[in-house]
């Protein structure tokens, strides 16, 4: 059994991932599914020697050493992985994770017009996180790629491993390596800076320390890229925010309230007609009203701005996944499945596009099947509807509020 073979038709497949592991066959990761291959069993000697295979010596002693490697896997110039070796109770195990050789477009992508507004922010902070296996790196590299086509600039990135390599444009783009070109990701960060870089890419926000750079030189005029596991906007500020000792916690909560330009997140859905998954996200953009919430430690009420804020870019993920119920493309198990806010999901509330039913900027209709309903409120309900001022409905409105409060 061949490795190169098992790769080339990984990549021939369609799937995202090749699984090598003791006792079970080859197995590959199609739309998000599991599927083993028809090949034999790995045994723990035929598995040592595939991998072995592949390794450099100094590959092989930083795996003897650490008991697992990242690195990246290049059969010319036709097939790229991102691999992970490690030890199981069965002996070795490795994952070898498809990365195409083509950069997509973000037009190709099929990706908001916002992320293209966010590529041009001279300086500050842009956040894509996710699950594993989300596309956040296909979405990075589509931005950077961008950035390269249309600024004039140097961009240094951060990997581990590197995995779509780009190529000098417009931009000066270097790219290193944690484990072969630096020997961390606070290391080269903090080297970044004395090398006038203008975009910076960190693969990973791993610590406090990388953290803390990253910040600094989103402050000190760099445009900053960075990725984090979370699943929501608010989540994602509230992570970064309490890696840090709360005493020090306020300054960061202002300092990340002033650099912050986006957060994307985003999750991978299979579709409704088996083809494929389907790219849901949610956006944040860093307006006046958003910087005031994180900066008053209030992330709780930031969903309320994304969903009144669509003139801006900004979305949340259940009105994404409303949205692809709507139009077809995934089923409604699914939404709920991967929804914040599953009660959004009531079967009695329908599904419509951003901008109509509950969504922001449009009015609630009933769907086609609802029964419309009719009943008159109670001299107290009156009373207290009469005496409530209704909640904010845009930007504008909420930066009333902050004003009000101040």
């Amino acid at each position: 059994m061949d490795l190169a073979d098992l790769l080339i038709d990984t990549r021939d497949k369609g799937a995202s991932d090749l699984h090598l592991t003791v006792g079970a066959p080859p197995c590959q990761r199609i739309h998000g599914r599991i599927v083993p291959m028809e090949a034999p069993i790995l045994d723990r000697d035929m598995l040592h020697t595939m991998i072995y295979d592949i390794l450099t010596d100094d590959q092989k002693k930083r795996l003897e050493r650490d008991l697992e490697l990242d690195f990246a896997l290049e059969f010319g110039e036709a097939v790229r992985f991102r691999a992970n070796v490690y030890f199981n109770r069965r002996g070795e195990g490795a994952v070898f994770r498809v990365i195409p050789t083509k950069i997509k477009t973000l037009d190709e992508l099929g990706m908001p017009p916002v992320l293209k507004e966010l590529c041009h922010r001279p300086r500050g902070l842009i956040l894509v996180t996710g699950p594993t296996g989300s596309g956040k790196s296909t979405t990075l590299a589509a931005m950077i790629d961008y950035i390269n086509e249309t600024r004039e600039d140097h961009i240094i990135t951060i990997e581990d491993p590197i995995e779509f390599v780009h190529q000098h444009k417009k931009c000066l783009v270097n790219q290193r390596e944690v484990g072969v070109h630096t020997h961390s990701f606070a290391n080269a960060l903090r080297s970044a800076l004395r090398e006038d870089p203008d975009i910076i890419l960190v693969g990973e926000l791993r610590d406090l320390e990388t953290i803390s750079l990253a910040l600094t030189a989103a402050e000190t005029g760099h445009l900053v890229f960075g990725t984090l596991h979370t699943s929501s906007a608010p989540k994602t500020v509230d992570r970064l925010i309490d890696v840090f000792p709360p005493e020090q916690q306020e300054q960061v909560r202002v300092m990340f309230s002033e650099s912050v330009q986006g957060v994307i997140c985003q999750t991978l859905i299979p579709r409704l007609d088996g083809r494929g998954r389907v790219c849901a996200m949610e956006i944040m953009v860093a307006t006046p009203a958003v910087r005031s919430l994180i900066r008053e430690a209030k992330t709780h009420q930031l969903p309320s701005i994304l969903q009144v804020s669509a003139k801006y870019g900004m979305q949340t993920l259940d009105q994404v996944l409303k949205q692809l119920v709507y139009e077809g493309v995934i089923s409604k198990e699914q939404a709920i499945t991967h929804a914040n806010n599953k009660f959004l999901f009531d079967a009695d509330e329908g599904f419509a596009p951003i901008g109509q039913a509950g969504t922001p900027g449009g009015t609630s209709t009933p769907s086609a099947s609802a029964t419309p309903t009719t009943s008159r409120p109670t001299p107290a309900a009156a009373r207290r509807e009469s005496s409530t001022p209704p909640p904010p409905q845009d930007e504008e409105d909420w930066m009333k509020v902050f004003g009000k409060r101040k």
